[in-house]
Parts: C-alpha cells; structure tokens; sequence
C-alpha cells in the first residue's frame, strides 16, 4: 500500500454537505484531510503519494448495506465462513464498503474475518423472537417465545458481535430482552411484528427505535389503531429501513414518508437474497427455486420471496424519484453508519475510515476504497 492516496478535482458529498472542486487526503485506513481544489498542489506530497484525478466524479462515503441475506449466489443461509466472503467480494462492485450479513434465526452465527472486499461490521439477526402471524418468508419452527437463556446462547455464539437485532415488541419479556441487548449495545429493531399502536409506545421507552423494512410484514397504519406503521409517521424519534426497488414500497410512498420524517431517520437496505446478481439458473433462496421480476417471487406459488437490490440501485432509485444525490447518500452512507453507533464510518472528514465510494455522473462504480484500499472498478490497485 502507497503511503498516502489524494482524490482531486472531486464533487465531494461527505455526510454533511456537497462541495465541488475539492480534495481528500488519506495515509493508511484514515481520512487525513479534506480541503478546496485551490490548495492542491502535487508538490506538497511526498513522492509515493497515489493521485487519483476524479475529474468532478462524485466522491462519497462507502455504501453500508445494515441488512442483506445474500449476493451473487452465496448467502447467509450457507452456513459457511466461504459464502460471506464471497459476499463480501461481489458487494465492492457496487460501492458497498460494509455491510451486516443477516441472519435468520435457524442460520449458524458467529463473526467471519479475513474479508478481501466489503467489511463485515457484525451480525444482524433477524428473529427468533417476532409474531408468528408476521412470518414473511421465515418458517414457522424458526420462531421462538422470548428466551433470556437463549439470547444469551446467541450473543455467546456470536462472540459479542451481534450488532442489531429485529424483534416483535408485544412479545411477552420482551422488555427484559431489550434491557438485556442494551447491556450489550444490541441496536434493536421493531419487524416481523403486529404490534398495535400502545405496544410500540412501550417499545420505545425500551429504545426499540429503529423499524425493519418498513411497511413490509408488520401491523398496518388503521385510522383506530396506528400500529408500527403508524407509530413509524407518528414519532420523529423512530428510524427506519426502506427497500427502494420500486416493488417492496410504492415510490411515491417512499416521497410521502420524506414528508413526514427527517431525511437523517430513513435507511437504505437492500434485504438482498442470496440469488441477487447470480449469473447461474437455478435461483435458489431459502431452499427454494425463485423467478426474478424486478425482486424474486417464488416458483410454488408466485409468492414474494424477497429483494434482489443492490445499494448502487438503491441510489440510483432514490434519484429517480426526484430526490438529490445528497439526500442519497445520507440515506445509504451517513444514516446506517450512525444509527448502528459505527462512528468511524459514513463520513469523509478526518479522522473517519477512509471508506469511500467514487460515482461518475452516470451513477456507476468507478472506485471502491475500504480501509485505504482502492479498487478501480472491482481490480485492486492499491
């Protein structure tokens, strides 16, 4: 690795604000300095200092993608240390710099290192503790009553690294689960879930306040009962995750949202299962053969299965329903970093990771750097 990387001539977007004709200094895994194209002068560095002239191509945080069960035909449904690796490769052709894999409650946990693409930032899990009647495409057996012993089995499993957590907070115990995962600086989640309106209430003095995918498999928004839906509109305090695929969500409700919630409480995730992007037939997820049309349905019964997003789509999306590439970026990069409590991440300023996605005016890859390491369009080059 070169001593120090310096990307000039950029449009910087870094988490803030956007700002044209400037510069970003790195020396190993950190941001050093961010500065106006009018103090660049190649003299200054030392000689093995890497130029990269992003000729105004759009400079921005890494993608960090909270919420993905699979990419390019590897999964978390694998069981296998291989499968998340591979993940972790393929995401970095789609600016993703970091990611949380996801499990369903029936997978194998523990943390995976020694990743040559995308960081692995932990595990998010998603159940064994959510309504039955709220299932999506989880099995019935997957499911579990609250279980202190058996979160805590979970949380050993994992060595400490579970990260965030989805649950159904009318659960009975459920307070004593969260009290429990705020012990560990678990972020918990609200889906899968038929909480009624009260039971969300009281799922926020437990500081269960962040939403899965919202809008899919929970309580809907009743005029008498706000439900999670609701709650999510309601209360400002509340994040929440979104699918912009176009399918999962309607566009314009996702437009609708931005009205009623602060841009810096909405997070892009893809939800991504295992045969996204996957060049090979069959499609298999979750066991099961699927079909893609815009996300996977599946073959027994043309049922959703799930996303086949990518976060690059995500953005690209988002754009297209006439929001800014700012607004973008903090929904994919600033927003996730900071609501999992990863304050090293989704920032170009100094002293944060030298994670950094480079866009063309097209929206498409030109650079991937995680930790320092640049990768011009998937090769390594640095």
């Amino acid at each position: 690795m070169v001593a120090a990387t310096c990307i000039h001539n950029a449009t910087v977007f870094n988490g803030y604000s956007r700002m044209q004709n400037c510069a970003v200094l790195i020396k190993q895994n950190k941001i050093i300095d961010v500065f106006n194209e009018e103090r660049f002068n190649k003299k200054i560095f030392k000689a093995d200092t890497n130029f990269i002239d992003a000729k105004g191509a759009n400079v921005m945080p890494g993608f960090v993608d909270t919420h993905i069960h699979g990419f390019g035909g590897y999964g978390t449904e694998d069981c296998s240390d291989k499968s998340i690796l591979k993940m972790s490769e393929g995401l970095l052709h789609y600016g993703v710099t970091s990611f949380i894999p996801t499990l369903y409650s029936g997978n194998k946990v523990q943390m995976i290192r020694g990743e040559k693409g995308a960081r692995i930032l932990g595990i998010h899990l998603e159940g064994p503790f959510i309504s039955p009647q709220r299932l999506g495409v989880q099995s019935p057996e997957s499911v579990s009553p609250v279980d202190l012993d058996l979160m805590d089995a979970l949380w050993e499993a994992s060595e400490g690294h579970i990260i965030n957590m989805t649950v159904a907070p009318e659960l009975h115990n459920m307070r004593e689960l969260a009290l429990y995962c705020l012990s560990k600086g678990i972020v918990l989640q609200a889906g899968h879930t038929n909480a009624n309106y009260k039971q969300m209430i009281e799922a926020m003095q437990a500081r269960i306040m962040h939403v899965t995918h919202l809008f899919n498999a929970m309580s809907r928004m009743h005029h008498r009962d706000p439900g999670t839906v609701g709650a999510v509109f309601i209360h400002p305090e509340l994040s929440c995750e979104i699918i912009a695929d176009g399918i999962h969500i309607n566009p314009e409700i996702i437009k609708f949202l931005l009205t009623c919630k602060s841009l810096d409480k909405v997070v892009l995730v893809t939800d991504a299962l295992k045969p996204t992007k996957q060049k090979t037939k069959p499609l298999i997820a979750n066991g099961e053969e699927v079909y893609l049309d815009q996300c996977f349905y599946r073959k027994s019964d043309n049922a959703i299965a799930g996303s086949a997003l990518t976060m690059l789509d995500s953005v690209r999306n988002i754009v297209s329903y006439g929001f800014n590439l700012e607004q973008a970026v903090h929904m994919a990069s600033t927003n996730p970093a900071r609501i999992m409590k990863q304050d090293h991440l989704g920032v170009i300023a100094p002293g944060y990771d030298a994670d950094i996605t480079i866009l063309s005016e097209k929206l498409n890859v030109l650079y991937t750097i995680i930790q320092g390491r640049i990768y011009q369009k998937g090769k390594e080059t640095a």
